[in-house]
């Protein structure tokens, strides 16, 4: 169990101190936010922040699990995940910054590099004689999908990295969301680990090694948020939102809670919902139903200050992952 807290503190402690020094290397070589102009108007003074604060994340946390992992396959995957949705993400802020424009890779090809990092996860999930169900909670029921699975694999990491992605837009609201949820899985497999075995030396290594990864990330991520609260000196950009979500997606899959993640990453559901509907509304009805979407320039609009916003998502996000938390307890524990 120390090892989870070694994890959490290394990366922590990375992410605070090299931050400052990260956050001046970006303003020096001018790779700042370009913010898109159908926003809010008070974004405007956000132009020209440092982005791509994601790569501290991402360096502070794969700092933090490297030592102390025991290098099983199911964590190795989640930072591959993590890595390499980063990575897209990384693609797409280089593009919107040499361009200086606030739209960067283009949709098809997001969906083709997740569509690779799909591909590994499944053969990984192959590899480890995942089955193919999904486990509906409440009413108990497993559901057979076979080789429909993989595609539904795609889903999901697509799914939550775009959703993570469009969460990022105010301060601290993805990071701290993206925490909230990342300490959910991490206190499930904490707990299975412990309930694994009565004997620590029996106990389940996958289990603490997911919990080792999940550690990692929050570390890297508080970090972060210390210098992206309100007033934020600097944004993640997509490279840390997708990365946010390729984790949370792989967790899920790695640990057979796929329906659960709609509860985990209940805030990142939601601001994809709205962003659904708004187009839909549109397109059929020709109204609107919100003032702008994501969600949370609607309340933006409604002249919510940011912190506010924040504040009451990370409430909402709290209450959505313990009620996952105790789905987990009650139904899944048994499996886990």
């Amino acid at each position: 169990m120390s090892r989870v807290l070694i994890a959490a503190l290394v990366a922590l402690i990375v992410s605070i101190a090299i931050g400052p020094r990260f956050i001046e290397f970006l303003r020096r070589h001018e790779f700042g936010q370009h913010i898109r102009e159908d926003g809010p108007e008070h974004h405007s003074a956000k132009q020209g922040t440092p982005t791509m604060g994601g790569l501290l994340i991402l360096f502070a946390a794969t700092l933090g699990f490297l030592p102390v992992s025991h290098y099983r396959l199911q964590s190795l995957t989640v930072l591959f995940a993590t890595l390499a949705c980063g990575g897209i993400g990384f693609l797409d802020d280089f593009i919107k910054l040499t361009h200086k424009r606030s739209l960067g890779l283009r949709g098809r090809w997001k969906l083709l590099l997740l569509a690779g990092v799909t591909v590994v996860v499944a053969v990984v999930a192959r590899h480890l004689h995942l089955s193919t169900d999904v486990y509906i909670p409440i009413v108990n029921v497993s559901v057979p999908l076979s080789w429909a699975w993989y595609p539904f694999l795609f889903l999901i990491i697509a799914g939550a990295s775009n959703g993570t992605n469009l969460a990022d837009g105010v301060d601290g609201l993805g990071a701290g969301t993206a925490i909230i949820a990342l300490f959910t899985y991490m206190a499930m497999m904490v707990v299975s680990y412990v309930r694994s075995s009565p004997h620590p030396a029996d106990r389940n290594l996958t289990k603490l090694d997911l919990a080792i990864i999940g550690a990692a990330l929050i570390g890297g991520a508080v970090g972060f948020l210390w210098y992206n609260a309100f007033p934020a000196e600097v944004f993640m950009g997509d490279t840390g939102s997708m990365a946010f979500g390729g984790a949370l997606a792989t967790f899920a899959i790695m640990t057979k809670t796929e329906l659960l993640l709609l509860l985990i990453g209940g805030i990142f559901v939601i601001e994809a919902l709205s962003v659904i509907i708004q187009v839909a509304s549109f397109k059929y009805f020709r109204r609107r139903v919100f003032l702008m979407e994501p969600i949370h320039h609607h309340f933006e609009m409604k002249a919510w200050t940011d912190t506010k916003i924040t504040i009451r998502f990370w409430i909402v996000a709290g209450i959505l992952c313990s009620a996952g938390f105790a789905l987990f307890y009650r139904y899944y524990f048994h499996q886990a």
